[in-house]
């Protein structure tokens, strides 16, 4: 499981349908409008949630 770092919701690795790539870590939402956000900033998010949360995986 992974942690949508826009609204904090869990969401699913095998099921998620909204994906992005960022710093060579793979993050996960659970939809248009979460990845919409974090693409925009990516660090406001990461800042805000913590680069070391469950919403990214390497890779």
């Amino acid at each position: 499981m992974a942690l949508d770092l826009v609204c904090g919701t869990v969401v699913d690795e095998e099921e998620a349908a909204y994906i992005s790539q960022y710093q060579g870590m793979t993050f996960y939402f659970c939809s248009p409008e979460c990845k919409m956000a974090f693409d925009q900033e990516p660090e406001k998010y990461l800042r805000e949630r913590g680069e070391g949360m469950f919403g990214a995986h390497e890779g």
